[in-house]
């Protein structure tokens, strides 16, 4: 009975990991459910076979025990709602691409399209970080009036053509890593894209693609499990053999 009450606890144990992932992930997405640009996070389960070799586990060494685990996870690009603003400079991406950033760790990549201007007259994000165009950050004097933002991305003002942001585009966007709560980064440069590949829209911007409803009510069933598991660990006294396993 030891023994099966051993690999039991390593069972539970490992869904109780997995489901704090997923939990993680959920939470965030709850919370980013406003953050303009923001791709939700999810969490991925498989299933292994874990060899077991100490004889306090099991008397069967040779016998793996199924466990489950939560791996990586992955973003999800698809397409947030658009929102009107009527803001000059802020811009909404229609189709598969994003705005260049760049920070002091590097170029960064974004959905978000809340754009400024800084004392400087630089087009920054709303974090400061200067906005690329295809020959780099762009600065606008006050005499040159509002800026006009067309839908091939070439922004112009009383002068005329002043530059064109620089949008990219990835073959593999699920190896992009988060860095913040809507920007990217990659290992890999991204493919730049030629004028007209994708539109742009003024005055708007693209909403997190996070479905509020449905990832409350994931919250609340990943929560409702997480205790479950806990409350099994505790009462079949498996906490205890773990602690003894931890310490062998």
């Amino acid at each position: 009975m030891e023994d099966l009450v051993s690999e039991t606890a390593l069972i539970k144990l490992s869904r109780l990991v997995a489901l704090r992932r997923e939990l993680d992930a959920v939470a965030n997405n709850v919370a980013n459910v406003e953050t303009t640009g923001f791709k939700a996070k999810r969490v991925r389960f498989q299933e292994y076979l874990a060899p077991v070799e100490r004889a306090e586990i099991t008397s069967k060494p040779e016998r793996p025990v199924s466990l489950v685990a939560a791996d990586a996870g992955f973003t999800d690009f698809s397409k947030g709602a658009p929102q009107v603003t009527g803001s000059p400079l802020d811009v909404a991406i229609d189709g598969d691409a994003f705005f260049v950033v760049q920070t002091p760790a590097g170029e960064r990549y974004t959905r978000n399209g809340a754009f400024t201007l800084d004392s400087a007259g630089r087009l920054v994000t709303m974090a400061g970080d200067p906005v690329l165009t295809t020959t780099g950050p762009l600065a606008l004097s006050p005499q040159e009036g509002e800026a006009r933002i067309g839908a091939d991305g070439v922004i112009s003002t009383r002068q005329g053509p002043r530059g064109r942001l620089r949008l990219v585009r990835f073959e593999a966007p699920q190896n992009l890593q988060a860095h913040g709560g809507n920007l990217f980064r990659s290992d890999q440069p991204p493919r730049e894209l030629a004028a007209g590949s994708v539109r742009l829209f003024q005055g708007a911007l693209e909403k997190s693609n996070v479905q509020a409803t449905l990832e409350m009510s994931r919250l609340v069933e990943i929560n409702r499990a997480y205790q479950l598991v806990s409350s099994l660990l505790k009462e079949d006294g498996d906490l205890d053999e773990l602690k003894r396993l931890a310490e062998f």
